[in-house]
Order: C-alpha cells, then structure tokens, then sequence
C-alpha cells in the first residue's frame, strides 16, 4: 500500500483525558477515534492490527479443535432471567425493549445464549466434547471508561464454550485451552503469567487468568521466574498451574512455596481468563445428555475468553519506546515500510518501486512511504506507527551503493548494500 493512498491521519498530541501511553499512541498514529466515552471507530491501521491479532486467536482456536460460529451482539433476556443472572449482572448490562416491548440486552457474555444452542442439538454423550467460540463485540457499560481499548465499554472478543460429559473430561478440555493461550500469546511476542483467579459472577471453582508483562502494566506479579521460561513446543498446563503466580494483594510472603531468588516480581496487564464452572448453567437451561446407561445428567461446561481489542493496547504498552509504538512482527500492521526520502529524485524512485513490487509480489505487507514531505516527517512517523522493518532510501546512500535497514523493535540501524536488500528482508522476516 503507498502511503499516500492510505488513511492514516497522525497527530502530534494526544488528547489531555488520554492516561496511559497505548492510548495516548493509538491516538497518535491515527488508530482510532472516540466517537463517545469508552467506544471507537477503528481507523484502517488500527483495523489492520486488531484483524492480525483476531487471525492469530483464531488459528490457535482452530489447533485446539474449536469450531468457530457466531452469535448475535442482542440477545433476549429470557434466557438471564432463567439462569439468574439478569438481575445480578448490575448496570453493566445495557438493557433494552425492542419495539414490541420485549427485555432485550447487548451481550456482555454469551454462557446462557450457547447453552441453549448446545441443548437444543446435543442429546447423547456420543456427541460430546463439543467446543465452540466466536469473535464477537460486546457491550459492558463501564462505571468509568478509560484508558482507550483498554477498558472501554465496547469491545471485541473472543469468547468460547466447553462442553463434557464429565469434570473429568471437561478438565481435559480446560487445559487445552490452557495451552492454546500460552501459545497464542507467545506467537505475539509477549510473555504471558498464568494465574489462579476468582471465578467472579461467571462461577464454578476452577478459574485462570492470563497476563502479559508490560512495564507500564496495571498489576504488580509475583511469580516463580520458571514460568518466564516458555516453549511452545513442551507445555503441560498440569505443571504451569503448579508454579506460584500471584497478583498485588493476593500475594503472601508466609505462603509464597518460591525461593528468594527465584521470585520475579513484574507488572502485567490482563489479557485473557479461563472457567471451569461445573454444571452451572447446563442444569439451569436444561442441558443435559443421555449418558452410556441412558441416564440424563447435566454436562459440564467451561469458558475461556480473550480480550482482542485489549490486546492491541496491551501490545503496546509492551512495546515501545519515545518514538512510537515497536510492533512484533507477528501483529504488526504492516511488516515492512519503504521509506524514499527523495521523491522527487528518478533513482531513488527507481529503486523504490523496485523493492516495493518485489516485496508485495512475496506476499509481505509492506508501506511505501512516498509522500511529498519533510524527511523529519517521515521518519517519525513511520517510527510512531512501528514498522517493524524499515528500508530508508536516500539519494546520497544510494550513490554509495547502500540503503539504510532499520530494526524498529531494536531501535538499531545499519547500511546494507543495495544487491543485498531483498535476502536480508527476506531472512529478517522468516527468522
């Protein structure tokens, strides 16, 4: 995409109400715009890294053996009122009546709507386990908005439901998900903390909380420097769930079963929660299954839940620096940017739509900045929106037979030769 064909309108202040350093730089680099408190309208680059975030949430869904679906944002309020829950979920809830006057809401969660859907189709254990997700806004009417996508009252998430025949099984099921978070946080490039959490007015008594480590972050962690040690390749949630992991108040240095020195303590933001809750709801809204004697019993259900439109902020607040935003390639809304520092010069053009057709033509995002601007300009604002790779194309380098590579999430530049180009992206890219 050339940069002057796209929108992206940057700004060079932040609004005095933006607090933490995501907003103030999502407000910045043209990512979003407030349309009233707490809600946005996703701007094109925003859009681009919250759908390569959603991407990588949906891959890792699929892996585990998820079936993907999607359920309506307006949801009737009989099923609440059935499970009991219309009434305790206080005025977060947005209620509304539809135009014939029946109790409607816009869905904060969707444990009553997919248990219904599951009771209405599943009657044998022959058919189980069941797992189903969608990625889908939802509404919560915050007290107090802030902190942009951080924690605002609309948002997009993903949200997924387990169905078993037994605890058992259903437990089995908890730690796929279990696993299938840790993996896709850490194909983001960020550290995830799983942690023991309290099940809150969702239920049941086995809950998970998943942070990621961010200075900036909102949480203090205190954990066991092992769970800093991930591969993706080896995890057993049996043994991460066994590490201490404890956040602010809820850590006791008496109980803490960690040495001294092996105790990290770092701040984290929430990104993502997990519940085992039994047969909460099953019994509520009547699903239940015929087992192998012909009996009918509740199956037990779980649901696991990832903050999407959070984790760009969270992303980040994890990656940064004064310059703009450091986006991991995996999620970066664009991987590379050309940058022709002279536009009005034939050879630096030459040489840019070359790397740009080359590079497009291998299926790599790529920004060519070729605006009519300030250099300064450029630079910095390619720099603010975080590029992770950048090709800086002057007329003085390109007479020395070089190019300027820069590694954004480094922060480091180097002259490469300009024969050389193409392999370096390339093998930047793929490592």
């Amino acid at each position: 995409m050339k940069y002057s064909e796209f929108f992206i309108p940057t700004v060079k202040d932040a609004p005095s109400d933006a607090e933490i350093i995501s907003h103030k730089l999502m407000i910045k680099a043209g990512m979003i715009k407030q349309s009233s408190a707490g809600i946005y309208s996703w701007l094109p680059l925003g859009l681009k890294a919250l759908r390569k975030i959603e991407q990588i949430v949906r891959e890792e869904q699929d892996n585990a053996g998820a079936n993907e679906m999607l359920m309506p944002t307006i949801q009737s309020a009989d099923l609440w009122i059935k499970s009991g829950r219309y009434d305790d979920y206080g005025k977060e809830m947005l209620r509304i009546k539809d135009r014939s006057g029946r109790e409607m809401l816009f869905g904060p969660t969707n444990e009553e709507l997919i248990t219904d859907i599951f009771q209405s189709y599943v009657t044998s254990y022959k058919e189980l386990p069941k797992n189903l997700y969608h990625i889908q806004w939802k509404f919560r009417d915050e007290v107090r908005p802030r902190f942009g996508v951080m924690r605002g009252r609309e948002f997009l998430m993903k949200d997924n439901y387990s169905f078993d025949i037994s605890e058992e099984e259903a437990k089995n099921s908890y730690n796929k998900m279990f696993k299938a978070y840790i993996k896709t946080f850490l194909r983001m490039g960020l550290t995830p903390i799983s942690l023991r959490a309290e099940t809150g007015p969702i239920g049941g008594n086995l809950s998970h909380e998943f942070q990621i480590l961010a200075n900036t972050g909102e949480s203090t962690l205190y954990y066991d420097k092992e769970l800093e040690r991930l591969n993706p390749e080896k995890l057993d949630p049996d043994n991460l769930q066994s590490y201490y992991a404890a956040v602010d108040d809820q850590h006791d240095e008496n109980n803490c079963s960690v040495k001294k020195e092996d105790l990290k303590i770092s701040k984290g933001i929430e990104v993502g929660h997990i519940f085992y809750f039994g047969t909460k709801y099953s019994e509520k809204l009547n699903a239940y299954v015929q087992d192998q004697n012909g009996k009918k019993i509740p199956v037990h259900m779980g649901s696991y839940g990832i903050g999407v439109s959070r984790l760009v902020g969270a992303l980040i607040e994890a990656n940064h620096d004064e310059k703009g935003i450091k986006w991991p390639k995996s999620v970066a809304p664009f991987t590379l940017s050309i940058v022709n520092l002279m536009p009005d010069d034939q050879n630096c053009n030459t040489k840019s739509l070359e790397y740009y057709s080359y590079f497009m033509s291998n299926n790599i995002d790529t920004l060519y900045d070729e605006r009519i601007c300030s250099i300064g300009k450029k630079l910095s604002d390619n720099d603010l929106i975080g590029t992770p790779i950048q090709i800086i194309i002057g007329k003085r380098d390109l007479s020395a037979g070089v190019v300027e590579f820069k590694d954004r999430m480094l922060n480091k530049s180097k002259k490469i030769k300009i024969e050389e180009v193409k392999k370096v992206i390339l093998e930047k890219i793929n490592s």
